[in-house]
């Protein structure tokens, strides 16, 4: 039987700074001799929503604190959300305590982030 937990993480306004930690697993810390892990999360689901009369885009990486290299792109590259609308990612995509999901949008508050997965002890 799994022991994995659901969460709802959000909703987040983006902001234009496309290199804010998004989302990360916390870590293991403290105890004495309890063997304690660090803990991952089974990402499922991530829904953008635009709350303004005008299109805006988002970009989405996995890697790094603060890192949005070539190459770690994984949802949005400058994506487009229509206005006063949505946009739904599905999918299984697991990170541990070294991987955070970073990104940002073009214009300040328009987009909002919200995410839903399970999160694990490693």
């Amino acid at each position: 039987m799994a022991s994995n937990k659901i969460f709802n993480s959000g909703p987040v306004a983006l902001t234009t700074t496309l290199t804010t930690n998004i989302l990360n697993p916390a870590a293991a810390s403290g105890g004495v001799g309890g063997g304690s892990s660090g803990q991952y999360i089974v990402l499922r689901h991530i829904r953008i929503v635009n709350k303004t009369g005008s299109a805006a885009t988002f970009s989405l990486w996995r890697g790094a604190t603060g890192g949005n290299v070539a190459g770690t792109e994984v949802v949005g590259q400058a994506k487009s959300v229509a206005a006063n609308d949505s946009y739904d990612w599905f999918g299984i995509m697991r990170f541990d305590t070294a991987d955070f999901l970073v990104g940002g949008a073009n214009t300040t508050a328009a987009l909002t982030i919200q995410m839903e997965g399970e999160v694990g002890v490693a």
